[in-house]
């Protein structure tokens, strides 16, 4: 597995890039603000939004697909946790 750990402002980030294969992620909020999550194109309006006091999320990231994270003012950290070799 590798972890990483990604500071989130108001322009998103990509926190998972593209891989030659499918993998699981899992993400956890460290601070107690809110981190949306999407494509590139996300946004604070169209994101999956996730906060801290929350079990870490899973997602299975297909084979070629980025994550990306913003959050709608201030910074906040996200943590990753996805297959070693991503």
């Amino acid at each position: 597995m590798k972890s990483t750990q990604h500071t989130i402002g108001t322009t998103a980030v990509k926190v998972v890039s593209s891989n030659p294969f499918a993998q699981y992620v899992y993400t956890h909020v460290e601070g107690n603000g809110t981190v949306y999550l999407g494509g590139s194109d996300v946004t604070s309006s169209n994101g999956l939004e996730t906060a801290k006091h929350t079990a870490p999320l899973t997602f299975f990231i297909p084979r070629g697909q980025e994550l990306w994270a913003i959050v709608a003012a201030d910074t906040e950290t996200l943590q990753v946790l996805q297959e070693k070799g991503a």
